[in-house]
């Protein structure tokens, strides 16, 4: 896929119908033959495996552009003997393309100064995102939240751009997180259409963090083992309710006292 005849291949995994959790492989640099060995487990109902896909992609690994897919894999887990352990070749497929709706890329870079406890998103650019008017445009803009201990800390937003599915920003944030808490905090990167009528409506997000998984965890990892530097990357929208489910965010109840004495 590459201009020097290699790839950068990786693998994405992920089970339908439902798809809620996905996994990704390290990336193997400049090789056509990757050796993975890596594990990853699916929680799947035993009823539900007669309906039930499993999904493995192959991706060529490009930070300033968005990823191509080198071909898939899909097994039918209602034809998996459960007996015995699988082991063997199969040719990949073309990937689908109408499987998953694309919501867009999003290109932003972050920076974090231990000596200063300072993190910096520059949110740079989006495309290619989903149309959500009538006009088949959207007005985008993008919210940058902080998470930490599964409870929302702090956020910031962009500007929003008027009737674009290809947003420019170049909009800078930063925060004060210290060298402690950079260890366990959680970046949420949303894009959002702006409505004056109606409520906001979410297009897509990813989170980035020590916990995170493939790009997000590779772009997150570039980060801390470069203090000082910027390093950008592109990154694929996911599904706000795939990475709500991810994160599990605690929510607080406020709870009103009317005539209360104390």
């Amino acid at each position: 896929m590459d201009i020097g005849g290699t790839s950068d291949p990786y693998v994405k995994l992920y089970v339908l119908p439902n798809k809620s959790k996905t996994f990704e492989t390290k990336v193997f640099r400049k090789t056509l033959n990757p050796t993975f060995n890596e594990q990853f487990k699916f929680q799947v109902l035993q009823a539900e495996l007669n309906e039930s896909t499993l999904v493995m992609q192959v991706y060529d690994f490009n930070r300033f552009s968005k990823h191509d897919i080198m071909g898939e894999l899909r097994l039918q887990l209602s034809a998996v003997d459960w007996n015995h352990v699988i082991e063997e070749w199969k040719d990949l497929n073309e990937a689908s393309k109408f499987e998953q709706e694309n919501l867009g890329d999003i290109c932003f870079s972050l920076r974090y100064v231990p000596t200063a406890s300072k993190l910096t998103v520059v949110i740079l650019e989006a495309k290619n995102l989903k149309k959500m008017d009538t006009g088949g445009f959207s007005d985008p803009f993008v919210k940058v939240q902080l998470i930490l201990d599964k409870k929302k800390w702090k956020k910031k937003k962009t500007s929003v751009k008027k009737k674009t599915l290809n947003p420019y920003f170049n909009e800078s944030f930063t925060f004060d997180v210290s060298f402690d808490q950079i260890q366990k905090v959680q970046v949420v990167i949303s894009v959002w259409d702006h409505d004056k009528i109606s409520k906001n409506d979410a297009i897509g997000k990813i989170y980035l963090g020590c916990d995170a998984t493939g790009n997000q965890l590779r772009h997150w990892a570039d980060m801390l083992s470069n203090p000082r530097r910027p390093v950008a990357q592109w990154h694929s929208l996911l599904s706000t309710e795939q990475v709500d489910s991810t994160l599990a965010l605690k929510h607080s109840v406020k709870i009103p006292f009317t005539n209360k004495t104390f």
